[in-house]
């Protein structure tokens, strides 16, 4: 699972659970995959990720040395190793085991061969 999707899942559909978001990343096995750099591409992406949630995402992979610790990023924060950093984590970064976390129910929603399983009982809906 890239850190990109990651970005985008969330565990509201369970039973009592507001947010679901982010949810948290309990790895057992990462791997950095090489992806052609892009820089246009991460440019405009990095306006429609939850810029939070991937810093918070990429420092509990041990990934986040080099990018800028802040809520959200301006497009005067991305310069070259910005964008070069940024393209690491979204799409180079994979979990390849591990679970993801609700942090609001504690549900663990399993990674297995880098995809994540969300589907959820019908008691838990």
């Amino acid at each position: 699972m890239k850190l990109l999707t990651h970005n985008m899942l969330t565990s509201k559909i369970l039973k009592n659970v507001v947010n679901g978001y982010p949810l948290k990343i309990n790895a057992i096995k990462t791997e950095l995959k090489k992806a052609d750099f892009q820089p246009d591409f991460i440019a405009r992406m990095v306006h429609k990720v939850d810029y939070k949630a991937l810093f918070q995402a990429a420092e509990m992979l041990g990934y986040s040395e080099g990018l800028p610790k802040c809520e959200f990023l301006t497009d005067q924060d991305l310069n070259e190793s910005v964008l070069k950093k940024l393209h690491e984590v979204l799409l180079e970064v994979e979990v390849i085991e591990g679970d993801l976390e609700c942090p609001e129910s504690g549900r663990k929603f399993p990674i297995n061969n880098g995809i994540p399983n969300m589907l959820v009982n019908d008691e838990e809906i």
